[in-house]
Protein backbone atom coordinates (compact mmCIF):
# COMPACT_ATOMS: atom_id res chain seq x y z
CA UNK A 1 0.00 0.00 0.00
CA UNK A 2 1.56 3.45 -1.33
CA UNK A 3 0.07 7.00 0.42
CA UNK A 4 1.73 9.82 -1.35
CA UNK A 5 3.34 11.94 -1.09
CA UNK A 6 6.44 9.69 -1.13
CA UNK A 7 9.30 10.61 0.29
CA UNK A 8 11.75 12.49 -0.08
CA UNK A 9 9.92 15.58 0.71
CA UNK A 10 9.75 18.99 -0.43
CA UNK A 11 8.58 21.99 0.69
CA UNK A 12 4.95 21.29 -0.86
CA UNK A 13 4.84 17.58 -0.10
CA UNK A 14 5.27 18.08 3.19
CA UNK A 15 2.59 20.62 3.55
CA UNK A 16 0.65 18.26 1.65
CA UNK A 17 1.02 15.55 4.21
CA UNK A 18 0.35 17.44 7.20
CA UNK A 19 -3.20 19.27 5.32
CA UNK A 20 -4.20 15.46 4.97
CA UNK A 21 -3.06 14.01 8.13
CA UNK A 22 -4.92 17.08 9.58
CA UNK A 23 -8.02 15.86 7.62
CA UNK A 24 -7.96 12.18 8.35
CA UNK A 25 -8.02 13.09 12.68
CA UNK A 26 -10.47 15.94 11.66
CA UNK A 27 -12.12 12.67 10.66
CA UNK A 28 -12.28 10.84 14.05
CA UNK A 29 -12.34 7.52 12.33
CA UNK A 30 -10.26 5.32 13.97
CA UNK A 31 -10.00 2.88 11.31
CA UNK A 32 -9.63 5.04 8.69
CA UNK A 33 -6.40 7.18 10.33
CA UNK A 34 -4.49 4.15 11.33
CA UNK A 35 -3.90 3.12 7.63
CA UNK A 36 -1.74 5.85 7.40
CA UNK A 37 0.63 4.55 9.81
CA UNK A 38 3.21 1.26 9.08
CA UNK A 39 1.92 -1.97 10.46
CA UNK A 40 4.28 -1.87 13.14
CA UNK A 41 4.39 2.08 13.54
CA UNK A 42 5.97 3.72 17.16
CA UNK A 43 3.97 6.24 18.93
CA UNK A 44 4.94 8.28 22.24
CA UNK A 45 1.89 10.45 22.59
CA UNK A 46 2.15 12.77 25.80
CA UNK A 47 3.30 9.66 27.98
CA UNK A 48 1.73 6.74 26.26
CA UNK A 49 3.99 4.13 24.19
CA UNK A 50 2.37 2.52 21.35
CA UNK A 51 3.05 0.01 18.87
CA UNK A 52 1.19 -1.10 15.87
CA UNK A 53 -2.71 -0.34 13.59
CA UNK A 54 -4.56 -2.14 16.33
CA UNK A 55 -2.97 -0.23 19.52
CA UNK A 56 -3.18 3.05 17.50
CA UNK A 57 -6.96 2.49 16.87
CA UNK A 58 -7.78 1.38 19.83
CA UNK A 59 -5.95 4.78 21.40
CA UNK A 60 -7.75 6.56 19.29
CA UNK A 61 -10.80 5.39 19.58
CA UNK A 62 -10.16 5.92 23.58
CA UNK A 63 -9.43 9.77 22.51
CA UNK A 64 -12.31 10.68 20.20
CA UNK A 65 -14.45 8.79 23.11
CA UNK A 66 -13.29 11.69 25.46
CA UNK A 67 -12.48 14.54 23.71
CA UNK A 68 -15.51 15.56 22.10
CA UNK A 69 -16.35 18.50 19.45
CA UNK A 70 -12.72 17.57 18.27
CA UNK A 71 -11.05 20.11 15.68
CA UNK A 72 -7.84 20.28 15.30
CA UNK A 73 -4.94 22.53 12.85
CA UNK A 74 -1.61 21.23 11.77
CA UNK A 75 1.02 23.46 10.33
CA UNK A 76 4.55 22.08 9.19
CA UNK A 77 7.23 23.26 11.23
CA UNK A 78 10.23 21.44 9.27
CA UNK A 79 10.71 18.73 6.98
CA UNK A 80 13.82 16.76 5.80
CA UNK A 81 14.47 13.34 3.37
CA UNK A 82 11.38 11.32 5.28
CA UNK A 83 11.02 13.23 8.11
CA UNK A 84 8.47 16.17 8.98
CA UNK A 85 7.69 18.27 12.15
CA UNK A 86 4.55 20.11 12.81
CA UNK A 87 3.18 21.83 15.47
CA UNK A 88 -0.17 21.58 16.30
CA UNK A 89 -3.41 22.75 18.02
CA UNK A 90 -7.20 20.97 18.97
CA UNK A 91 -9.89 22.15 20.89
CA UNK A 92 -12.10 19.94 22.48
CA UNK A 93 -14.51 19.81 25.53
CA UNK A 94 -15.20 16.85 28.28
CA UNK A 95 -18.70 15.17 28.71
CA UNK A 96 -19.26 17.42 31.62
CA UNK A 97 -18.68 20.70 28.95
CA UNK A 98 -15.54 22.21 30.05
CA UNK A 99 -13.30 23.12 26.99
CA UNK A 100 -9.77 22.44 26.24
CA UNK A 101 -7.19 23.76 23.58
CA UNK A 102 -4.52 21.23 23.21
CA UNK A 103 -1.05 22.81 21.88
CA UNK A 104 1.92 20.39 20.57
CA UNK A 105 4.64 19.35 18.44
CA UNK A 106 4.87 16.37 16.55
CA UNK A 107 7.95 14.37 14.41
CA UNK A 108 7.07 12.39 12.07
CA UNK A 109 9.12 9.68 10.20
CA UNK A 110 7.67 7.89 7.07
CA UNK A 111 8.77 5.02 5.57
CA UNK A 112 9.39 4.41 1.18
CA UNK A 113 5.63 4.15 0.73
CA UNK A 114 4.86 6.91 2.45
CA UNK A 115 3.09 5.53 5.66
CA UNK A 116 3.87 6.66 9.21
CA UNK A 117 6.45 4.74 10.84
CA UNK A 118 7.47 6.85 14.06
CA UNK A 119 5.04 9.28 15.68
CA UNK A 120 6.33 11.05 18.70
CA UNK A 121 4.16 13.92 20.35
CA UNK A 122 4.37 16.21 22.87
CA UNK A 123 1.04 17.68 24.19
CA UNK A 124 0.12 20.42 26.68
CA UNK A 125 -3.75 21.19 27.67
CA UNK A 126 -4.85 24.09 28.63
CA UNK A 127 -8.52 25.00 29.88
CA UNK A 128 -10.69 27.58 27.95
CA UNK A 129 -13.73 28.80 28.31
CA UNK A 130 -16.00 28.63 25.36
CA UNK A 131 -16.50 31.86 24.06
CA UNK A 132 -12.54 31.62 23.64
CA UNK A 133 -12.58 28.87 20.77
CA UNK A 134 -11.26 29.61 17.80
CA UNK A 135 -11.68 26.47 16.00
CA UNK A 136 -15.76 26.92 14.87
CA UNK A 137 -16.27 24.99 11.52
CA UNK A 138 -18.58 22.49 11.34
CA UNK A 139 -17.33 19.00 12.00
CA UNK A 140 -14.99 17.27 9.31
CA UNK A 141 -12.20 18.34 7.63
CA UNK A 142 -11.22 22.31 8.47
CA UNK A 143 -12.41 24.41 5.56
CA UNK A 144 -9.72 25.72 2.79
CA UNK A 145 -10.32 28.99 4.16
CA UNK A 146 -10.43 28.78 7.55
CA UNK A 147 -7.12 30.32 9.32
CA UNK A 148 -3.89 28.75 9.79
CA UNK A 149 -2.49 28.36 13.45
CA UNK A 150 -0.40 31.47 12.83
CA UNK A 151 -2.96 33.67 11.58
CA UNK A 152 -4.94 32.51 14.32
CA UNK A 153 -2.34 33.46 16.78
CA UNK A 154 -1.55 30.43 17.82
Amino acid sequence: MSRPPLPPFTAESAAQKVRMAEDGWNSRNPAKVALAYTPDSVWRNRSEFLSGRAAIEAFLTRKWDRELEYRLVKELWTFGENRIAVRFAYEWCDDAGNWFRSYGNENWEFDEAGLMARRLASINDLPIEEKDRKLLWASGPRPADYPSLSELGL
